[in-house]
């Protein structure tokens, strides 16, 4: 049998890499939640646009400027680049009878994904795992609050089913596995299965958390 060449796999053992591939595949999936939420109202494309790229990069974008990075996408222009691609895509796709469970789903994927990125970022930018895990949640949950906002749909933050409790799971469980100096890649991939798997559970089960208690 040949041997792999060494330099094929060694982008998938380059941090670099890996965060790169979560945050291009978080925007994309963000993006398309946009690009659906427009679809749900009738918009135009350029609102198509507009609602990909405000929910593709809203998240990321809060997360840079709370950690004092320089704000992603505008450092790179491939971001706002899938951001417009992707609204074109779902506006080719035209009326479909599953593109609106497709945005609950996509939402789920994006969940998991940007919370372990939003965590990741904020770890190599040296903040505590606490901070680590709120930067995970905002990274993952910003994005689509300001989405429903100017969709005019009831915020994620109000709605029972769990919803940012997948994201917040996620970041916590890449924090909490990378502690102990788990190589990232695989606690990249659990805590976002993770987080995957309990939005989907809510999607499919209807699960939620205890609500306040009402007073006798």
């Amino acid at each position: 049998m040949t041997p792999i060449d060494p330099a094929l796999t060694e982008p998938l053992r380059n941090p670099q890499t890996v965060l790169a591939a979560l945050d291009f595949a978080g925007v994309a999936v963000f993006a398309a939640t946009g690009a659906l939420a427009a679809a749900r109202e009738k918009h135009d494309v350029v609102t198509f646009a507009f609602f990909a790229a405000i929910t593709g990069v809203g998240g990321g974008t809060l997360r840079d400027l709370l950690l004092g990075l320089p704000v992603f996408w505008v450092q790179d222009w491939r971001y706002m680049a899938v951001c417009l691609l992707t609204a074109v895509v779902v506006w080719l796709i035209g009326q479909r009878d599953w593109r609106f469970r497709a945005l609950l789903w996509l939402d789920a994927i994006g969940l998991g994904a940007y919370g372990v990125m939003g965590a990741a970022k904020a770890e190599a930018a040296g903040a505590p795992p606490l901070i680590c895990i709120v930067m995970g949640t905002l990274t993952a949950c910003f994005g689509g609050v300001v989405r429903d906002t100017l969709a005019g749909q009831p915020s994620i933050l109000l709605r029972r089913e769990i919803n940012v409790t997948a994201a917040i799971l996620a970041a916590t469980l890449y924090i909490a596995l990378r502690i102990p100096e788990a190589p990232i890649w695989p606690a990249a991939i659990v805590a976002a299965v993770a987080g995957f798997m309990l939005r989907a559970g809510a999607l499919r089960w209807g699960w939620t958390l205890p609500g306040f208690p009402e007073r006798n």
